[in-house]
């Protein structure tokens, strides 16, 4: 099932949804813990969970067997990441034709970040140059089989400086054949309902997804948001500055915020559901739901 027609169902429930990202671990015991990890996650009943996809398919490997295992074996729609990064034609229509034969049909069509040690991303010869590209060459190749979910930049893409401009690259996204978007982490909630309210205002009608990355420690919290160049309140750098040598204080600070935001968020009619950036760690993703008043899913997951 499609996942902006999960999407769709939950809404016609009044039910909020909810969702996981992993990332593939880089040793055979680190799958194996993550997929003893996804065993419990997918019991608290997510709409779907994604796996991300390395620059150059150099996770290709692993991506592929954890998406297998959470769309046939886990029971979970899966949506599997797909990046133009150093991926030729041919290395895209690999992991599409194996993805199929998986039964998984949600993909996400990223461009991807440049590899390890560029400062700017470039094309391959014989590949995308961007997610808009990637998105018709599915539709093109796969007509409905796929769901396509892109990625959304509430603050606007750190490359381009130009929300307006992203805006409409968004939306070229959507029209190339794109369902949902799910946004990048963000830590002001007013952030993403002027980019939801903008999005609408310009035509984007998808579903839009909150991306949501609870705060885990401090160290990987300040690298994160430095890397991606995220926005941070004066209040949030405050809380963390009192409590950033007690990780414990950390992570329940993170949770309480997550929970605020998604709150809020939800209170403006900006979104129906939120999807958690999970860093392959289950204690916040479960807390958050808790608080939510999902108790009922995580009590379940506790007991599977």
């Amino acid at each position: 099932m499609k996942v902006s027609e999960k999407i769709e169902a939950s809404k016609a429930e009044g039910r909020t949804f909810f969702s996981f990202e992993y990332f593939p671990p880089k040793t055979a015991e680190g799958v194996v813990n993550l997929k003893e990890r996804l065993k419990r996650m997918v019991a608290t009943g997510p709409n779907f969970c994604d796996i991300t996809w390395g620059a150059g398919g150099t996770t290709a490997d692993a991506t592929l067997d954890i998406a297998t295992y959470m769309q046939k074996e886990a029971g979970v729609e899966t949506m599997m990441h797909l990046t133009c990064t150093n991926m030729e034609k041919s290395m895209i229509d690999a992991a599409l034709v194996q993805a199929k034969e998986a039964g998984i049909t949600n993909i996400l069509a990223l461009r991807g970040d440049p590899p390890a040690g560029q400062e700017r991303w470039t094309a391959v010869e014989g590949g995308f140059a961007n997610a808009v590209d990637l998105v018709r060459y599915i539709k093109a190749q796969y007509g409905d089989w796929f769901g396509i979910s892109v990625a959304g930049y509430p603050e606007g893409h750190i490359e381009l400086n130009d929300y307006g401009a992203d805006l409409r690259h968004l939306k070229e996204k959507v029209e190339a054949g794109a369902d949902v978007i799910v946004t990048q982490l963000f830590y002001s909630a007013d952030i993403f309902i002027k980019f939801v309210k903008d999005c609408r205002d310009l035509g984007i009608t998808v579903p839009i997804v909150p991306g949501i990355m609870p705060i885990q420690n401090y160290g990987g919290f300040k690298r994160m948001t430095g890397f991606c160049k995220t926005y941070i309140p004066d209040e949030i750098n405050e809380s963390l500055e009192s409590i950033k040598e007690d990780d414990d204080a950390v992570k329940a600070y993170g949770v309480e915020l997550a929970v605020q935001m998604i709150r809020k968020c939800m209170k403006a009619g900006a979104c129906d559901g939120f999807h958690i950036y999970t860093l392959n760690l289950e204690k916040s993703a479960f807390a958050i739901l808790e608080a939510m008043g999902l108790g009922v899913q995580v009590a379940s997951a506790a007991l599977a």
